[in-house]
Order: structure tokens, then C-alpha cells, then sequence
């Protein structure tokens, strides 16, 4: 079975032969990552360590030596008089997806090829409007959000065309869309404004036989049905111990495919090197027991967390050991 036909049988509940891995170099990967390539016509005001611009007119500080991406500064759409005049990031310029067609025509081990697209509705939302405002668009400027997150899922099915005529598996964005222990907007709310986005994206990726994944942090267990109707196949996330393994496989297994590594903020921060291997093992048998619908991960910026690399390792070991219990090769 190669890795394409392993990630899509997980993923669709299809009976792989083993758990799909995306794990350090020395473990393996059934995953080839590609992105579009920056805008050739667009050039930044700033760009140095500490402060640059990206594509959206968004400026981004951060501290020296700060290993996070930092924050946004200056927010170009923090009133939305600017939106009438504000130039959105062009994303169907073929010449953006060059480097990708190289990569997956390159692709001789048949992995299965997985595109970031510009797809991130709070968070995007977050930069150009800026956090207060973000956060009640909702209740405050309901047409102008609209408006808004339209034309993000414009700009995301336009990535989406250009991948699709390349032949990507996947499609993979980020959004965090919880607290630590609910999520950051009422379910009423994200129901309204942002699930028929979501939708409208994903239908036209699986139109195109590409399958949709997303990350997303936080306890969003109240959300999780709302991606599934949104037709989401894939949800990423970091952290489950504040929702519970057992009980987000008892209400989604089966239904929605989970992509995770060890809780990256508790276990595999204060847990032993034997508390790794064993969360490890139950997000396998947990999450992995629907003839699919668990892959294994890694969180790959360690130092940023607080990662040992002994727990690393445990962690890894444990999914390549449990993952080919859990589906033998026949």
C-alpha cells in the first residue's frame, strides 16, 4: 500500500494497512507538504528579524530570538471604510504554484500530497481587523464580516483550483477555534457566520476528489459536529486531554478522522517518558479502532513547547509499534 492510498484509506475509514505516520525524519512520513509560493509581483515594506509585512499588508513584530511567529502590529482593514480600497492577495496566479507542481511531479514515493492553502477565517480575521474587533464583527458589523469571510473563501477556492490541476490528495489550513475549556465563539455564533464558509470550501475541494483537513487547538468538542456537516474529513489538534481521547472517540469516531501527537501542553510536558508511550498507545486503539480514522503526529517546533527529545522518541516508537497492531499487514 503506498502512503497516498494509506493516508486516504485512514482518513475514509477504508481499512489501511497500518496507522498513517507524520513523524521526525528518522521515523518517516507518508506526507509530501506544498504551499504556494509568494505573490512574484509583490514586494514587502519590511522585512527584517523582528519586524516584516506579509502579503495582506499585515505588520508582524516580534522580540529577538522570540521563537514563535510572533504578533501583528498594524491591522490594514481595523476599520472597515478601508475594506472598499483594500487589495487582497492574488491566489490564482498559476507562476505561485511552480515550486509545488516541481515537488509533487517528483513525488516517485507516492506520498500523499497535502497543500497548506490560504484558508484561516478567525485568525486571518484576527490580523486584519485586529483582536477586539474580531471577536464582536459578529454582533457589531454582521454585513461587513459577511463581506469579509466571502471573499477569504473566494481566495481559498482559488488556491484550491490551481492545487486540484495539479493533483493534490489534500487540502490543510488552521484555525483555533478553542479556550482551554470552551470554545472561543458561541456554537450559534460560528453557525451562523462561519460553518457555511467552511462548507462552501470544502464541497468544492471534495467536487475536485481533494480531501479537507484542518488544525485546530483548544476544547472545540461543541464545533466538531458542525465541521463534520461542513464536510471536514480531517481535524489536526494538538491538545485533546482537555476533552478526553476516550469520549471524542465515543462521540466522533468513525465519523471524523483524528491527526494528532501526544497532548502537546500536558503530557508531553510533564508526564513521564512511560506516560508518553501510553497516551500514546491510546490515541491509537482509541481513535484508530473504525477500520481507521487516526493519524499519528508530531509537533515539529519541540523547543518551542518544551519537548524532550527522550519523549519524542517514546511518542513515535509507541505510534509505530501500536500502529501496526491495531491494522497488521495482512
Amino acid at each position: 500500500m503506498t502512503s497516498r492510498e494509506r493516508v486516504r484509506k485512514a482518513v475514509l475509514f477504508q481499512e489501511p494497512d497500518r496507522i498513517p505516520i507524520d513523524l521526525p525524519e528518522q521515523y518517516g512520513s507518508d506526507f509530501l507538504y506544498v504551499g504556494a509560493d509568494p505573490d512574484p509581483g509583490w514586494h514587502p515594506t519590511l522585512n527584517s528579524e523582528t519586524k516584516w509585512e506579509d502579503e495582506w499588508d499585515c505588520i508582524w513584530e516580534k522580540l529577538p530570538g522570540d521563537k514563535t511567529m510572533g504578533q501583528v502590529r498594524f491591522h490594514p482593514l481595523s476599520d472597515y471604510a478601508n475594506l472598499k480600497n483594500y487589495h487582497f492577495p492574488e491566489y490564482k496566479n498559476p507562476k505561485r504554484y511552480e515550486s509545488a507542481g516541481k515537488d509533487i511531479s517528483s513525488n516517485k514515493d507516492e506520498k500523499f500530497v497535502l497543500a497548506g492553502i490560504p484558508l484561516s477565517f478567525i485568525h486571518r480575521l484576527e490580523y486584519l481587523r485586529g483582536h477586539q474587533e474580531a471577536w464582536t464583527d459578529s454582533y457589531i458589523n454582521p454585513g461587513e464580516l459577511c463581506e469579509l469571510l466571502d471573499r477569504l473563501s473566494d481566495i481559498a477556492i482559488d488556491s484550491i483550483k490551481n492545487f486540484a490541476r495539479l493533483g493534490v490528495d489534500g487540502i490543510f489550513s488552521a484555525d483555533d477555534w478553542g479556550l482551554q475549556d470552551r470554545p472561543m465563539v458561541a456554537p450559534e455564533v460560528f453557525r451562523e457566520f462561519f460553518k457555511p464558509r467552511y462548507k462552501k470550501v470544502y464541497h468544492f475541494a471534495h467536487e475536485h476528489g481533494i480531501l479537507a483537513f484542518l488544525h485546530s487547538c483548544g476544547y472545540i468538542i461543541d464545533l466538531l459536529d458542525d465541521f463534520i456537516d461542513a464536510e471536514l474529513n480531517v481535524i489536526q489538534m494538538d491538545q485533546q486531554e482537555n476533552m478526553g481521547v476516550d469520549r471524542l472517540s465515543k462521540l466522533f469516531g468513525g465519523r471524523l478522522c483524528f491527526w494528532c501527537p501526544v497532548d502537546i501542553q500536558n503530557v508531553m510536558v510533564r508526564g513521564t517518558v512511560e506516560d508518553v508511550r501510553n497516551y500514546a498507545e491510546n490515541l491509537v486503539k482509541s481513535l484508530g479502532k473504525f477500520n481507521g480514522g487516526f493519524i499519528a503526529k508530531w509537533y515539529p517546533s519541540p523547543e518551542a513547547v518544551g519537548h524532550s527529545q527522550e519523549k519524542i522518541d517514546a511518542m513515535s516508537r509507541a505510534f509505530i509499534e501500536h500502529g501496526k497492531l491495531i491494522f497488521p499487514t495482512p
